[in-house]
């Protein structure tokens, strides 16, 4: 698969066959979203994936709202998102360097999964990345340490359904030169 045909082909999946993924395919996706840029190359994303079906349970019943409780219900992988605070965007003296401030780390996680979706998708498996859920909640259940911050979580699985692209904006609408 080329970029062109990942970028026009990748689909937010929301159904998933119950499949289990290999540990070496989850494990090369994370290593090819790797590549994705970061803040003075301080590589701040990081990835817990979640298998447990208890775990994945709890978090569906207790710490997300219905939408994304049933994705996760039926989702073989669960992957949180993290990312370690108080590296990107900052000066060595703890300054921030522009006046974005910190969230710069959002950014650089923000690139992270969709990198990462991308490398799923060109291994044949379907995502969906999710912002509603209860942080505190989840970050205390999966022990999140204390350095790091839960930013999002990413269904991961093999696609029990073919979405048909959404309408797209037009270039013209979307660029300007000046």
């Amino acid at each position: 698969m080329n970029v062109t045909e990942c970028l026009k082909t990748r689909r937010s999946i929301r159904r998933y066959k119950a499949d289990p993924i290999d540990h070496s395919m989850i494990e090369s996706v994370v290593s090819l979203a790797s590549y994705s840029p970061s803040w003075k190359n301080t590589q701040i994303t990081r990835y817990l994936a979640i298998e447990d079906k208890s775990l994945l349970g709890t978090i569906a019943d207790r710490y997300v709202p219905d939408y994304n409780a049933n994705i996760i219900r039926q989702a073989p992988v669960l992957i949180a998102v993290t990312f370690v605070r108080g590296r990107c965007g900052y000066e060595r003296d703890g300054s921030f360097t522009t006046k974005k401030g910190d969230r710069w780390q959002m950014f650089d996680v923000g690139a992270a999964c969709q990198t990462f979706c991308l490398a799923a998708w060109e291994h044949g498996l379907g995502t969906v990345i999710m912002g509603v859920f209860d942080e505190d909640g989840i970050s205390g259940l999966l022990d999140i340490p204390q350095e790091q911050e839960l930013a999002a979580l990413v269904a991961l699985g093999y696609p029990d359904i073919a979405p048909d692209a959404p309408k797209r904006k037009g270039t013209e609408e979307l660029l300007q030169f000046r």
